[in-house]
C-alpha cells in the first residue's frame, strides 16, 4: 500500500474553482465542479469532485495530464469527497492510468470509500493502480 504524503495547507493551490449553486431554477447543465491540484516535488495531488461523471471528470483529466505532461512523477487522485463514480468516470480513470502509464507516472488514489474501493476492484482498476491507505 501507498502512504499519502503530508502536504502542508500553505502548498494548496487551486486550479479550477466552481462552487455548486444551491439556485434549484439553474439549468442542469451549468453544473459548476471543484478541482484543485496540490503540487510537492514530483508529487501531485489532484482532488475529485463529490460525482465522478462525464463533466468533472473531463476537468480532473485534463488537470491530470497537464501534471503528467509537466513531468509529475506520482499522480495521486484524492476521492475523500467523491460519493458516487459513474461509467464514464471510470472510463475516463482509465485513460489517466494509460496516459500515466505511457510517461512512466506512478498513479495512486488516495481517501477511496470502501464502496468504491470495491467498484475499482471489481473492473480491474486496482491492477493498475495503488489504493492509499
Amino acid at each position: 500500500m501507498f502512504e499519502c504524503p503530508k502536504i502542508f495547507e500553505r502548498n494548496f493551490r487551486p486550479i479550477l474553482v466552481f462552487k455548486l449553486n444551491p439556485n434549484p431554477t439553474q439549468k442542469l447543465n451549468t453544473v459548476n465542479i471543484t478541482t484543485a491540484t496540490i503540487t510537492e516535488g514530483e508529487t501531485a495531488i489532484v482532488f475529485a469532485s463529490d460525482y465522478l461523471n462525464k463533466i468533472s471528470g473531463e476537468k480532473i483529466e485534463r488537470e491530470c495530464r497537464r501534471q503528467i505532461d509537466g513531468g509529475c512523477e506520482t499522480l495521486i487522485v484524492n476521492f475523500k469527497n467523491t460519493e458516487i463514480v459513474n461509467s464514464i468516470g471510470v472510463s475516463i480513470l482509465l485513460g489517466i492510468i494509460d496516459a500515466a502509464s505511457n510517461s512512466g507516472t506512478a498513479v495512486v488514489f488516495s481517501d477511496v470509500s470502501q464502496e468504491t474501493t470495491q467498484l475499482f476492484e471489481m473492473l480491474g482498476l486496482t491492477n493498475h493502480v495503488q489504493i492509499a491507505v
